[in-house]
């Protein structure tokens, strides 16, 4: 837990025993390969961390100057013109914030369209949620690392100075994603160990192709294999296709498998744009078993053709499984979409009223109505995030599976 409705007072110390208290409320709704990886530990990282960002949120928010457009009633249009922001780049991490600040209690809202300050908005210093961090699991810091260089560039990103890929994807940068997609980084790797439960629950018990999507440094791939390894159902594995657009991930990712799975499955390497037809880019139609991909469809242009296109690169019967952040209600803010909104792919997909009704996570009702909508069948979650967001609304993260149809 963590948090606070004031914006001067320090937040309440997030202590052991209320982890403790939250990983047991979730622990009955997991698969027992799971319960490990949501214990305290984790969950009292998890509170580090979103505690720590929302500190950022509101330093970012005094330094561009919306503080003082929110002293009267104001919708986030309204607040970007008062404090001169670049409107196309603003938008969404503005609403973003302005609602996010309301869920702490520090803004009034108006039906989600107009905020206004409930108090004096005072920054509060985040550096003790890093050294509380440091002392706790000092893994998980890559996360506040990167949280803290989006920080620092946000107000230049929102004055329109900057791109937001500029600011994430510089080649100095690059450092920072190894750390942040890593499996030491519990923060992040709960991502892969939740992807891999799902396929390893799932595979079929035959000779099975793998296409995984947005592999980016691999680490989703090595949870995954090193999780069939230790049930003993690498022999069920005929082919492993790692694909990865950006360049230097693929090149990472590649090094890494090679040098981990030296006996192991074959493993092929290639770029793949889940934004064009896959059959253009060397994928023929019906010859995966699985189509695989941790945090990546949410980030596809047109979520319909590219599930279009997965489905039509499953063979009769197979299934698409993607581990992703998952937005528990419609109005939730998520501690990742501060550094995410920087990227145009993440606010700004083709919407869908009923299933893309906005950019970043989807809720498990978006995701299920969505894959329907493409024409599969049996659409599944593990864990069932449904019901555990009924006693914790602070559990974000599942897999998704569905088949096509025979």
């Amino acid at each position: 837990m963590s948090g606070t409705a004031s914006g001067s007072a320090p937040a309440p110390p997030i202590e052991p025993h209320e982890a403790a208290r939250v990983s047991a409320v979730v622990a009955p709704h997991l698969p027992p390969a799971l319960v490990p990886r949501f214990d305290a530990r984790f969950t009292r990282s998890s509170a580090l961390f979103d505690e720590f960002v929302y500190r950022l949120t509101l330093r970012v928010f005094g330094e561009i100057g919306l503080t003082a457009a929110v002293a009267e009633w104001s919708s986030a249009v309204d607040a970007i013109a008062r404090a001169g922001l670049d409107p196309g780049r603003a938008a969404v991490p503005v609403s973003w914030m302005l609602r996010h600040l309301q869920r702490r209690g520090l803004l009034a809202g108006d039906d989600g369209a107009r905020f206004r300050a409930q108090q004096a908005l005072h920054p509060l210093d985040p550096a003790p949620l890093a050294a509380e961090q440091r002392e706790h699991d000092p893994a998980c810091l890559p996360s506040y690392v990167l949280a803290e260089a989006a920080a620092r560039d946000y107000p230049a990103f929102l004055r329109g100075q900057l791109t937001g890929e500029e600011i994430l994807f510089a080649p100095t940068r690059l450092p920072l994603w190894v750390g942040y997609f890593s499996n030491d980084n519990a923060l992040y790797a709960v991502n892969n160990h939740v992807g891999a439960v799902a396929v390893e629950a799932w595979l079929p018990r035959r000779a099975c192709t793998i296409l995984e999507l947005g592999g980016g440094l691999a680490s989703g791939a090595v949870a995954l294999l090193e999780q069939l390894g230790g049930a003993g159902r690498l022999g069920d594995l005929q082919e492993y296709r790692f694909t990865e657009l950006v360049p230097a991930f693929l090149r990472r990712g590649q090094r890494l498998l090679q040098d981990r799975f030296r006996d192991g499955p074959r493993v092929t390497f290639a770029p793949l744009d889940m934004n064009r037809s896959f059959t253009e880019q060397g994928v023929a139609p019906e010859s995966v078993s699985i189509v695989y991909a941790v945090n990546t469809l949410h980030v596809a242009h047109d979520l319909a053709f590219t599930l279009d296109e997965i489905r039509r690169t499953l063979a009769p019967g197979g299934q698409l499984v993607v581990s992703e952040c998952v937005r528990p209600w419609p109005e939730d803010t998520l501690y990742p979409e501060f550094v995410f909104n920087l990227l145009q792919t993440f606010r700004s997909p083709r919407l869908h009223p009923g299933y893309r009704p906005n950019g970043g996570f989807l809720t498990p009702e978006q995701w299920t109505d969505a894959l329907e909508a493409a024409g599969f069948r049996a659409v599944r979650l593990l864990p069932d995030v449904v019901r555990i967001r009924e006693e914790f609304s602070g559990f974000h993260v599942a897999a998704i599976g569905a088949s096509r149809p025979d």
